[in-house]
């Protein structure tokens, strides 16, 4: 399958058709054990859902092929696979470099669930590579990238912070949730591992949580495996068909949702009532150069600082209509947030905040004048 593009890889990768039916979609193996042949022989080698189903095993190729890894595992949530990954690598004492425009929910779990453990986190500027330098210590042994961010779309540099890292003998791992693989592939620009919350542009469809985790090469793979095992928190079989059925459409998906995100950061910047707007694909981002470098495309998320102020964020988010007030992003339909109070909640009063008068937009796949013309309503709400 490497051969082929990503479009035709994410149809067929780990979906061969049914060999005894010829069904061309694989079967869900909605098991929770499987018959052995006499004690140990597993059956193709699986014994028992936690330790392996076959439909998870088909996700898992999936994922792979997508981001040009060696190997992927699924995980019942976004979350669950930061945990296994952190917990695969790290012991007491160890210390992890973070972006400061991180996901709230890897803050939390790195300085609340982790911290106790005895893990210490320290949040950079990554794009700034002297911060990153003098931010790496003996005992760091991850340096975390999210490129785009959340919220604030920064763009970071994969391959120069890649071999920053790999000098001091740190692990590099990419959240490419933002990006997902049909945009960016983290793996060839230098990363080590790549997470993702499968919940959102792989599955698409706001209709499924997961989690996954790509491997560039063999090395933590075993360990984070065994995490996995020993935890439980996979992905149930409906669930990976469901992300499988998902990412077969990803690439048009994402296309139209970059299209659409475009057109309404060029309508967003001509406007007053934002003061700023951050989105890669506009010229006027500090990072857009890098973004044109290292994507294919820029992405169907975008934030917005209202000119007036936390209160008309606020109202704004609370304004539109096809823009459903909502957690959550990647999937068809638009969305809308405000960060402070919702995704990012977890960091307020700390040097992550997310400034108050900022909203998030999930761009969905609707057609772009209708998007556009309720954002207006929105703001012609407000301004009522």
């Amino acid at each position: 399958m490497s051969e082929h593009s990503f479009a035709t890889r994410a149809i067929h990768a780990g979906q061969e058709p049914d060999p005894r039916t010829g069904a061309i979609i694989p079967p869900i193996y909605q098991a929770s054990t499987h018959v052995q042949d006499g004690i140990g022989g597993f059956r193709e080698g699986y014994e028992y859902n936690r330790a392996g189903n076959p439909t998870r095993s088909s996700l898992e190729t999936q994922l792979a092929a997508l981001e040009g890894g060696v190997s992927a595992l699924s995980f019942a949530s976004g979350l669950a696979a930061e945990d296994a990954l952190l917990r695969g690598i790290l012991k007491p004492g160890d210390h992890v470099v973070l972006g400061n425009d991180v996901y709230g929910g890897t803050y939390r779990l790195l300085t609340r669930v982790l911290a106790p453990w005895g893990i210490e986190t320290t949040t950079v500027e990554l794009g700034d590579l002297d911060e990153v330098r003098a931010a790496i210590r003996p005992e760091t042994k991850i340096v975390w990238l999210e490129t785009p961010s959340n919220p604030l779309l920064k763009i970071v540099d994969i391959a120069v912070v890649a071999e920053v890292a790999h000098a001091a003998g740190a692990v590099v791992v990419v959240d490419n949730t933002f990006a997902s693989p049909a945009l960016q592939q983290p793996l060839a620009l230098g990363a080590d591992l790549v997470v993702h919350s499968t919940t959102k542009y792989l599955g698409g469809h706001s209709d499924v949580l997961g989690g996954a985790v790509a491997f560039g090469d063999d090395t933590h793979y075993e360990a984070i495996k065994f995490q996995q095992f020993a935890v439980g928190a996979v992905s149930a079989p409906l669930d990976a068909w469901l992300t499988t059925r998902g990412i077969k459409t990803l690439a048009v998906r994402v296309r139209q949702h970059s299209e659409n995100a475009q057109a309404i950061a060029e309508w967003a910047e001509s406007r007053p009532e934002f003061e700023r707007v951050f989105y890669p694909g506009l010229a006027s981002h500090p990072g857009h150069d890098i973004a044109a470098r290292q994507m294919s495309g820029f992405g169907g998320m975008l934030s917005l600082a209202l000119t007036a102020g936390p209160a008309a964020a606020k109202a704004f988010a609370e304004s539109t209509e096809i823009f459903q007030l909502a957690e959550s992003l990647g999937g068809v339909e638009s969305l809308i947030g405000y960060p402070p109070d919702m995704t990012h909640a977890s960091v307020r009063g700390t040097a992550l905040a997310v400034p108050e008068n900022v909203v998030r937009l999930s761009v969905g796949i609707e057609d772009v004048r209708d998007l556009i013309a309720d954002l207006e309503q929105g703001l012609a709400r407000i301004r009522a």
